[in-house]
């Protein structure tokens, strides 16, 4: 007689889903987890910087027109570009210029208002407003204003140097000038960096200044020893971040060279680019002109590169001296 089994039996893929997990099968599943959640972030990146960045690095060594099947051309748009082009060196020496002054204007300009504002104590959310809010103007809207206030013939600012007898400066429509209206322009729009100082100079504990005091250290080596040290991080960032800033410098100047040549086209065209007399003339502006107006896109992405490299370069000599001198590293 064959003996009955009371125990019944389990199916397999219920067996199977109540085994105990393995560490390896935890470990997948939770990276598959954050893939999951990573996932838009991925495909967001890999559309819009990652294909585009190999595109441009592909059609840098290509000569195309946006018409016709890019031909490969080897080294010869990186060739071109700083032996044979006309104005490359009148577009780096005017970035350069920009760069430097709009980094040392913007930082040294948001550092010296920040530090005025951490001293008022009535009415600093007022002021703090008031000084902010030039950055949310937009760069064409700036831009235009700057040019009806520093109009030689009809502008507010000539018209009060003429009551004192001073004759105005053509300003815009000087090249020795357009450069530094272009940087005081710039300046207006510093909010932002005065912001994040402002923030870092109210994070400075104040009995590190209450000590200081105690010791008889004047107002000048409390900024230097206490002030300068404990905001160098905050310093560093936007350095670098108005180092870009010069770099990329595009609205502005083609909205003042064209509205100070008389023209009205706000997109800029190959006349009045870099008006007056190239003396406005920027690498951006130049890439733009090659690209969208000269339709030498091959041309324009190896610029394009090379503005980038340029770019990630100073990013990277900037941090590195900033981790070597301990900034910014935890305790």
């Amino acid at each position: 007689m064959t003996a009955i089994d009371s125990k019944p039996k389990m199916a397999a893929p219920l067996k199977a889903a109540l085994r105990p997990a393995t560490p390896k099968r935890t470990k997948l599943k939770g990276r598959l987890v954050v893939l999951a959640f990573m996932s838009p972030w991925l495909i967001g990146i890999s559309v819009f910087f990652v294909y585009p960045l190999l595109a441009t690095i592909f059609y840098s060594f290509t000569n195309f027109d946006l018409i016709n099947d890019p031909t490969w051309a080897g080294f010869s748009n990186f060739v071109f570009m700083f032996t044979k082009d006309p104005l490359m060196w009148t577009a780096i020496g005017n970035t350069v210029w920009l760069t430097i002054a709009i980094t040392v204007g913007r930082v040294g300009f948001g550092l010296l208002t920040a530090i005025v504002l951490s001293k008022i104590k009535r009415g600093s959310g007022v002021f703090r407003t008031l000084f902010y809010l030039p950055a949310l103007a937009p760069p064409v809207a700036a831009a235009l204003a700057f040019v009806f206030l520093l109009n030689p013939s009809t502008g507010p600012i000539n018209q009060v140097l003429d009551l004192f007898g001073i004759d105005g400066p053509l300003w815009f429509n000087d090249p020795a000038l357009a450069k530094p209206s272009l940087t005081v322009m710039a300046l207006w729009s510093s909010g932002t960096v005065m912001v994040i100082l402002l923030a870092s100079l109210l994070d400075v504990p104040g009995e590190l200044y209450e000590a200081a005091g105690l010791d008889g250290a004047s107002g000048w080596k409390q900024f230097v020893h206490i002030t300068l040290p404990s905001i160098t991080p905050v310093l560093m960032f936007c350095i670098v971040n108005s180092v870009i800033v010069g770099l990329q410098f595009f609205t502005e100047a083609v909205v003042a060279g064209s509205v100070a040549s008389g023209n009205a086209s706000v997109a800029g065209s190959s006349e009045t680019l870099g008006y007056p007399n190239n003396s406005t003339l920027t690498f951006p502006m130049w890439l733009y002109e090659q690209g969208f107006h000269q339709f030498h896109m091959g041309y324009a992405s190896a610029m394009a590169i090379v503005l980038f490299l340029v770019s990630a370069l100073f990013t990277v000599i900037l941090v590195r001296r900033m981790r070597a001198s301990g900034i910014g590293e935890e305790e």
